[in-house]
């Protein structure tokens, strides 16, 4: 069965946590909803997004203009920089591995904002993926991605997000640094900006007060953001040749709430709730994820 937040956050430390971040939380209102996702449409990303404007358990609002998500910033477009630079990011922190730079190229920025190289493992799913294509063999890519395979292997590069230490390291740098770096705009992002950004997003949401429904929404919003293009690149494989049964990488290119109560398990077994994985796991004190709190939400 899905693990819940709140079931994550049952122990006894963790409800003073979670004490301590929604001192209100008796006085909780029955529906938070979240306004629209304020997207940020460029040429040469899809999957752009201000992760403002969600409402909190609290009554708060999660401030607009701090914090981006988004996929590969390689082929943006020159007025995509420009756009980029309204934003006044500070920084922008890039999850993907050396692989995945080498073949989508490194990320165009506005002049100012510091590149952050933070690769998070993918446990081999981009290398998978260009095997597989570049085979051009129908019976290898049915072998390699058919049958649930693909799928499956998406569960394990969402355990890996929990279980290996260099992976839960660069999640719980980039969560320090959102609490400490003032009023300066941060952006993260991987390759597709919906497996490493999406587990990102789903803890900073959910350290902020975010009901679950709307966080769960956020993530699987890439579905939606993703959709036209992952369906372009799928007749592209298939009208250049590449694949006879493109739809193989459907499980790939989706986001699915079993990969996320994947991660979620996984924390429940090597941690026993989201608190210990946060300070124990993520190296997180809980003055950080206070401030968290001060910074990001109104």
């Amino acid at each position: 069965m899905p693990l819940s937040r709140r079931a994550l956050l049952s122990t006894t430390t963790a409800a003073v946590l979670t004490a301590a971040l929604a001192p209100t939380a008796l006085a909780r209102p029955r529906t938070a909803t979240a306004t629209a996702i304020r997207h940020i449409p460029l040429q040469g990303a899809v999957n752009v997004r201000d992760l403002g404007g969600y409402r909190t358990y609290t009554g708060g609002r999660v401030r607009y203009g701090l914090v981006y998500r988004s996929d590969a910033l390689g082929k943006l477009t020159d007025a995509d920089v420009t756009t980029l630079a309204g934003l006044r990011l500070g920084r922008a922190v890039d999850f993907r591995i050396p692989l995945e730079v080498q073949y989508d190229g490194a990320d165009r920025l506005p002049a100012g904002v510091a590149a952050v190289s933070r690769p998070v493992t993918d446990n081999g799913l981009y290398g998978q993926l260009l095997a597989a294509i570049g085979s051009r063999d129908p019976v290898r890519q049915e072998e390699m991605l058919g049958g649930g395979r693909a799928a499956a292997f998406m569960r394990e590069v969402y355990r890996t997000f929990v279980t290996s230490a260099a992976n839960r390291a660069q999640f719980g740098a980039t969560l320090h640094e959102l609490a400490t770096l003032g009023p300066t705009p941060s952006l993260y992002h991987c390759t597709s900006g919906k497996d490493r950004t999406g587990w990102a997003s789903y803890l900073l949401l959910t350290l902020l007060g975010v009901p679950e429904s709307a966080v769960v929404g956020d993530y699987l919003a890439s579905n939606t953001f993703r959709a036209a293009h992952d369906a372009k690149v799928r007749e592209g494989l298939k009208q250049g040749g590449l694949m006879q049964n493109p739809d193989l990488i459907i499980p790939l290119q989706e986001v699915r709430t079993e990969y996320l109560n994947t991660a979620l398990e996984e924390v429940k077994a090597g941690y026993g709730g989201l608190f210990r994985y946060l300070t124990d796991g993520l190296g997180l004190e809980p003055r950080t994820l206070t401030k968290l709190q001060d910074r990001l939400v109104d």
